[in-house]
């Protein structure tokens, strides 16, 4: 691992996802008091924009020392985590005359379903590309459901209190955005802490052979179905 990776994947990491994250913030801003049927895929798509970047921004660190890892994989299966994660993070709010009906442990034992797989949805899908490059490649996945706890919980810290009803649209989107910039610093550092481990472990792993160079020119899902191999 190259010297300074984790002040690279901080500040890259954290300007890729806090410029993705404007994209969903200004649309939930603007599209707040619309039915779900409009909020709800308006948000998702943002929110694909937001996977995009911020798949492009981690590959940028990457590619140093994953030097076989491409874009179009990374970034990919990025945008599908970040595009699954929305639905269930939308779905408490879009359900809620149905489940408000429930008793209060099924309610409980529902918020903790939705928020755990929400939590896993970005590092389950980046570990399908990861487990070919580095080994105990299933830490990411828990490194990243905690980074990702920790920063919708700064972003709630910093957002919650700032915004209330009656403001004006421009200062909701500048609330938006800069607890935007919060979470996408904790974000960064807590998974940047966990890829330098991952890095630093010596298990960085040899690809097959015949699967050098097919991900830049074949399919996503060609290189999904291959099981990583042991150096």
């Amino acid at each position: 691992m190259r010297p300074g990776f984790l002040r690279r994947w901080v500040v890259v990491v954290t300007l890729g996802e806090w410029l993705g994250f404007a994209a969903p913030a200004i649309v939930g801003a603007w599209l707040l008091d619309r039915p779900p049927a409009v909020l709800v895929p308006s948000i998702i798509a943002a929110g694909i924009v937001e996977g995009g970047l911020l798949g492009g921004a981690q590959w940028l660190v990457l590619r140093r020392d994953l030097p076989r890892l491409t874009a179009s994989r990374w970034a990919g299966l990025t945008v599908l985590g970040v595009g699954a994660a929305y639905p269930l993070g939308l779905l408490p709010s879009t359900l809620q005359q149905w489940w408000a009906k429930w008793p209060v442990v099924a309610q409980a034992l529902f918020f903790v379903v939705v928020g755990l797989c929400l939590l896993a949805t970005i590092g389950m899908a980046q570990w399908l590309e990861l487990r070919h490059h580095v080994g105990h490649s299933g830490r990411w996945v828990l490194g990243t459901a905690a980074a990702w706890a920790g920063a919708l919980g700064a972003f709630s810290l910093v957002a919650m209190p700032l915004w209330q009803e009656g403001q004006s649209m421009p200062l909701r989107i500048l609330i938006g955005v800069f607890a935007g910039l919060v979470m996408a610093t904790v974000m960064a550092l807590v998974t940047g802490l966990v890829m330098r481990a991952l890095l630093r472990s010596g298990s960085v792993q040899a690809e097959p052979a015949g699967r050098a160079r097919s991900g830049d020119h074949g399919s996503l899902a060609s290189g999904i179905r291959q099981g990583p191999t042991q150096r």
